[in-house]
């Protein structure tokens, strides 16, 4: 989805705002970095005290004051040393320190801070901008009044810890975070989703519906109860069912690698920290964060023709990657998943013909689940590997594939990998919410660094295009994404519990179980709520677990081979034989309703 400049604009006046604000209230306080973020902004701020709940309502209320003043943004340019001696005798530490490092080491020496509004290119000279009386490290650009900002669009949400430049050693700050929208009804709005997103959150729906759980001693690895290993294998099951026919061979590589792979691959350089190590033997081991060298030595372990290709490896064996503990986050963030990773192995002039096959691939599997999706084709960055002819025949063979296959895209200039161009694809939720999911990725380094090859039609050896390509991402994160776009009300043909029977009394009991052979026989999902509670109950606990179908059995429907059928939403469907349930049952599933 494009930006939204205008707004982004807006919210990075009020982190400056903000910013103003804490120090007439506080006038101790030290100023970090404040970048927009999505849906707001925030600033990093050292005091001598925690803020709390009252303050950020006074903070708020002093930013309103400063909307209705109607303040200019002025800009002014300084060399880079007055810069510095102004902001010292302000005693803002952290900006003289950001100032010292972009004299000695130039941009890149603040590239880690994520802010790219903090500062201008020219590292002889620095922007500065005022706001009344107050100052403030800032490349832009703002809005040139605040008489363009409405005072009820915006409000402060919380206040977090954050190391100064993320290094634990360094001063603890406090992250002050503010959301804002154009006008007072979209940040009603907003709230009003951000509850929803509340009830639909997957670690708590999770929990409830009894999918998985977490524990301490196995930190960010899922324990997959079982109704959520059955929802688990039904969608690698579904992957594969999507694959296979498309020309996919499913393969299973190692778990553990020798660091000399790794190596080679280019990730011990510029991945090691976030792998897990293993000392064995005076061999220095890592569990594989990813697929792709794998499926390298795979490829490599066999001659091809140019007859043989394409050649589509895929694979759902477990990847472990050393994230930090403070960033895990439920299914969104783990130190072990899977993924429903494939690797193309092609020609040069088959590049073109296979994306359009892998774009189809991603319209059919996110129309199977109801997922709005974008597409944004990322081209070539300053830092590339090959040559610019290779890259504009590869950039042109993506751009006519998603013509081809009448997809709308977006263009992100300079943001392809060093190694090829590619194609990222968002799904839009039920609420509104984007998602980063599926990727395609054109490849030229690694065919190279694993001297991969094919024998051509001139009876020479010629290196193949790889591209990698994911549609699902990792199964944790997509089935988070699926708990909270369905609200966990899964459609049949997910639900890992697709009908429950329900007994009115204990004599009805056998021939509920007969019910049960006869659907599970037939490939339902279903269990018999043979508890003790009353029929009025056992309804609302199956509409609680979202379960589907409730089957009642009462006299009736068991002197005529019946059940009676409700739904979770709570119509009811009548009395039904089991060939009339199994017919409804069916349809729903085949069409993924």
């Amino acid at each position: 989805m494009p930006k939204n400049e205008k707004l982004e604009t807006k919210r990075h006046s009020l982190a400056h705002l903000m910013a103003a604000s804490i120090l007439e209230i506080f006038p101790e306080a030290k100023f970090g970095v404040g970048p927009v973020v999505e849906d707001g902004f925030y600033y990093d701020v050292h005091l001598s005290r925690p803020l709390t709940p009252e303050d950020l309502q006074v903070i708020e209320k002093r930013m309103r004051e400063k909307v209705k003043q109607q303040l200019r943004f002025e800009r002014s340019e300084m060399p880079i040393d007055s810069a510095s001696d102004m902001f010292r005798k302000m005693s803002q530490d952290f900006k003289v320190e950001l100032l010292n490092d972009l004299r000695t080491r130039g941009t890149t020496a603040v590239a880690d801070l994520d802010d790219p509004n903090l500062i201008g290119n020219n590292v002889s000279e620095v922007s500065v901008y005022r706001t009344g009386t107050f100052i403030d490290l800032c490349r832009g650009p703002h809005v040139t009044s605040t008489s363009e900002i409405d005072p009820e669009s915006f409000r402060l949400t919380r206040v977090s810890g954050a190391y100064w430049r993320g290094n634990q050693a360094r001063e603890q700050m406090q992250r002050v975070y503010g959301v804002a929208f154009d006008t007072k009804k979209e940040l009603e709005d907003y709230f009003v989703r951000l509850e929803e997103a509340r009830k639909r959150d997957h670690r708590k729906l999770g929990r409830e519906l009894g999918l998985f759980t977490f524990h301490q001693w196995a930190p960010g690895a899922a324990f997959w109860l079982p109704k959520g290993t059955i929802f688990y294998n039904t969608l690698a099951n579904y992957m594969r069912e999507v694959l296979f026919p498309a020309g996919y061979v499913e393969v299973r590589t190692p778990l553990v690698y020798n660091k000399a792979l790794w190596e080679r691959s280019g990730h011990w350089k510029h991945y090691r920290q976030n792998m897990f190590l293993i000392e064995s033997e005076n061999e220095t081991m890592s569990l594989k964060p990813m697929n792709c060298p794998g499926h390298f030595l795979t490829y490599a372990s066999e001659v091809h023709s140019y007859r043989d290709l394409p050649i589509r490896f895929h694979e759902q064996t477990p990847l472990h990657r050393n994230e930090a503990s403070g960033v895990l986050s439920g299914l969104t963030r783990v130190r072990q998943f899977s993924q429903d990773d494939a690797h193309c192995f092609l020609t040069q002039d088959q590049i073109g013909d296979e994306v359009e096959r892998l774009i189809r691939l991603v319209q059919r599997v996110y129309s199977d689940f109801g997922l709005r999706f974008s597409a944004k084709l990322s081209t070539r960055p300053d830092e590339f590997l090959g040559e610019i002819s290779t890259w504009d025949h590869a950039e042109a063979q993506l751009k006519a594939a998603l013509e081809s296959a009448r997809m709308a895209y977006t263009i992100n200039e300079k943001d392809g990998a060093f190694y090829g161009p590619k194609i990222d694809f968002d799904v839009t939720d039920a609420i509104g919410r984007n998602w980063q999911c599926a990727t395609i990725q054109l490849d030229y380094a690694q065919p190279e660094n694993f001297d991969l090859k094919y024998i051509g039609a001139d009876n020479t050896e010629h290196r193949p295009v790889v591209i990698h390509r994911a549609i699902f991402g990792s199964f944790e994160r997509f089935i988070a994404i699926l708990i909270e776009h369905y609200a966990g009300a899964f459609p049949v043909w997910l639900a890992p519990v697709q009908a429950v029977i329900i007994p009115i009394a204990d004599r009805h009991s056998d021939y509920c179980q007969k019910v049960r052979d006869r659907l599970a026989t037939a490939g339902l999902r279903v269990e018999i709520d043979s508890s003790v509670e009353r029929m009025n109950a056992k309804i609302r606990n199956a509409q609680m677990q979202k379960i589907p179908y409730m089957l009642v059995v009462g006299d009736r429907e068991q002197e005529q081979g019946a059940v009676a059928v409700r739904l979770r939403s709570g119509e009811d469907l009548k009395s039904k034989s089991l060939d009339e349930f199994l017919a409804v049952a069916r349809d729903a599933i085949s069409k993924k309703n």
